[in-house]
């Protein structure tokens, strides 16, 4: 029997280990459980590294809604496949392989899934987290852990030319920022402001610049101004200084609002040019605050994004590989990861 499981592991489920938070306030402690058997249209992957995001923290803190615990976390994942299913051909064992905020489907041929991405379809998606599981109700559990399987439609190829011990944060911050940047059709001549400098700000300056775009990082600290030129901004507009915004009224085609907290984002409206956008990828719930006028009166619009579909993510991928682009990281053993998110939390991670 182990030598069948040893050999053949789609007939067996897969013992493994993570890292867990048992209630809403608790540390992430290890935590010993069971991956599902491979499916025919399954890949087993060993996590080689897992990024660490601002959703893992509001997903296992309750802040989106009471999750199911022990929470495993985790939605930025870079792997080498270990077993495949009987009908699964994308991949072979020892291939790399990535996974993102998505592990399931019931849909994946709509005109929704198709046309925009798998996270808009109305039929909704199974997240890599706290989803349910479409065939046994099973909660999913993310990358905070040494092995995931997936279905193969939702894992990634990862171009040779990555270096992946920098590339796991592209399946979250990366494609939550390329997503919006492509559908506003970011580029030469087209002037972008991103909002915040943080992880997913500092992805935005990375990639609209490689879209040829000229790039304006907003944000309310003048100590940025190294760090955005570092990372290739052509300015930064300190947010705090009513002259500076005054003067850069009526300058921006796109921005992108990347700050994760309850934040007035009515000073920002007057930035755009007449028929400009800016997107709230960043602040989820109520905007109580939003006055119409300048809206009305520039034609200017307020939308959101969420990540992007497999197919935009491969395309992110393919991208970041070509242009060289990769996020600034800090590797950490996963031992040290409740130091992390209380680093993260004082915004002390660069």
């Amino acid at each position: 029997f182990l030598f069948v499981c040893l050999f053949s592991l789609f007939l067996c489920t897969m013992k493994t280990v993570g890292y867990a938070a048992q209630s809403q306030d608790a540390d992430l402690t290890p935590y010993e459980f069971e991956r599902r058997a491979l499916r025919d249209d399954d890949v087993a992957m060993e996590i080689l590294y897992s990024g660490v995001c601002h959703s893992d923290v509001h997903t296992v803190r309750g802040d989106w809604g009471v999750p199911e615990y022990p929470q495993v976390v985790g939605h930025e994942i870079i792997g080498r496949v270990i077993e495949v299913g009987s009908k699964v051909t994308k991949f072979a064992v020892g291939d790399i392989g990535a996974v993102g905020c998505m592990v399931d489907s019931p849909c994946t041929t709509c005109d929704d899934c198709t046309k925009i991405g798998e996270p808009y379809c109305a039929k909704g998606m199974v997240g890599t987290y706290n989803g349910k599981d479409l065939h046994d109700g099973s909660v999913t559990k993310g990358g905070y852990s040494k092995h995931i399987v997936v279905r193969d439609h939702f894992v990634l190829t990862v171009p040779k030319s990555l270096d992946i011990s920098r590339a796991a944060p592209l399946l979250c911050a990366g494609i939550t920022m390329y997503s919006p940047l492509h559908h506003w059709k970011a580029g030469p001549g087209k002037k972008v402001a991103i909002v915040g400098l943080g992880g997913l700000g500092h992805m935005g300056v990375k990639l609209a610049k490689g879209m040829g775009a000229d790039v304006t990082v907003i944000s309310r600290s003048a100590g940025k101004e190294e760090d955005a030129a570092r990372l290739g901004a052509d300015r930064v507009l300190i947010s705090t200084n009513e002259d500076a915004l005054k003067e850069a009224e009526r300058s921006f085609d796109l921005i992108i609002d990347t700050v994760p907290v309850h934040h007035d984002i009515m000073p920002y409206v007057p930035l755009l040019s007449p028929q400009g956008t800016i997107c709230l990828v960043g602040q989820l719930g109520p905007l109580p605050d939003v006055n119409s006028l300048p809206l009305v009166f520039g034609r200017r619009s307020i939308s959101g994004s969420i990540i992007g579909g497999i197919r935009e993510t491969q395309e992110m991928l393919d991208f970041c590989a070509e242009k060289d682009i990769l996020p600034d990281v800090e590797t950490i053993k996963m031992s040290e990861i409740n130091e992390a998110w209380a680093r993260m939390l004082k915004s002390d991670v660069r």
